[in-house]
């Protein structure tokens, strides 16, 4: 049997959680000096009704490896022999260090040949690193071994596309997400940044003016870099105002053949503090990057490799 780990920036529903049977080690959020467990002392919500009162952004903090070593022993003693930990992107959080450090050292003290444990670092956030949970909870379901599952994870976490907006861009400046001039322009021209994940960290992939452009930003993007053969369902994620996931996902049926469950899914605490109020995001997996130029030196290799031969031929004769 294989296990499932991961940590409470997943942002997950109960119901996906049991039914993957995935146990999820918490993030800390501190607000005003008090810190709160996420989803067990502090809901999203009752962090997205605080925000706007607040003149200090709240402050996160990665699970300790210790954290990680009792789960790992608690699952053990289960008797679970193949633990696959999939966490937060090691961009974003030190919770992907915690987990590798407790996995050391839970091997090395315990001495157990037969256990095998596998961190993965999704490189994303939010449902990016839910994404790979999903599908690595239907591979489990599937019968897959611990290596193909490992695989999977390893080759396709850094084709879950994220792209993320908001309505305000005060949170992004304050967490560092976001330039200060880049924000600054940003208001002063009503414009709002479109953001992905590149190398495990924020990035601006975009820039448009008002919400009907961001959804029509998500839609093309989508149909130009999905990848139809693995993308089986689409998240969309929401902090405060469910209609604007509601809203793409309307395009999405209405514009696509995607034939795919959408799911519309809260964004939580530990990133909704970064990203505030009025955040709509999307996740799936794209195409496979190539490289245009690399393609056409290829192509153009083969056409002088082609003429000489038919050169050489020709001379011969």
């Amino acid at each position: 049997m294989i296990k499932i780990i991961a940590d409470s920036s997943c942002n997950l529903p109960e119901d996906i959680l049991e039914k993957y049977d995935v146990t999820v080690i918490p993030i800390t959020i501190t607000i005003k000096g008090r810190t709160y467990i996420d989803y067990e002392e502090i809901t999203p919500q009752q962090l997205f009704d605080m925000l706007p009162d607040l003149e200090e952004l709240p402050t996160t903090a990665a699970p300790s490896p210790n954290a990680f070593m009792e789960e790992y022993a608690h699952q053990v003693e289960a008797g679970i022999k193949d633990i696959i930990v999939i966490t937060i992107s090691s961009g974003a959080s030190a919770t992907y260090q915690s987990a590798i450090i407790a996995k050391d050292s839970f091997l090395s003290e315990t001495d157990l040949e037969d256990i095998r444990i596998h961190v993965v670092d999704s490189l994303s956030m939010s449902h990016g690193s839910g994404y790979l949970i999903i599908k690595t909870g239907e591979m489990i379901k599937e019968s897959k071994s611990f290596e193909e599952i490992i695989e999977f994870n390893e080759k396709y976490k850094t084709r879950v596309k994220h792209y993320l907006s908001v309505s305000d861009l005060d949170n992004l400046i304050k967490s560092g997400r976001l330039s200060h001039v880049t924000a600054i322009i940003g208001k002063v021209l009503n414009i709002a940044p479109i953001l992905t994940i590149k190398k495990g960290k924020a990035a601006i992939c975009g820039k448009v003016r008002g919400h009907k452009k961001i959804y029509r930003y998500y839609i093309d993007e989508f149909k130009k870099r999905v990848d139809k053969d693995i993308t089986d369902f689409i998240i969309l994620g929401y902090t405060s105002d469910i209609s604007y996931a509601q809203n793409v996902k309307s395009l999405i049926n209405n514009e696509t053949n995607f034939e795919g469950d959408i799911y519309i899914w809260q964004i939580g605490a530990t990133t909704g503090t970064h990203v505030g109020l009025g955040c709509v995001t999307m996740f799936f997996i794209e195409k496979p990057k190539t490289n245009h130029y690399s393609d056409i030196y290829s192509e153009v290799k083969e056409q002088v490799k082609h003429k000489v031969s038919e050169t050489l031929s020709h001379l011969k004769k």
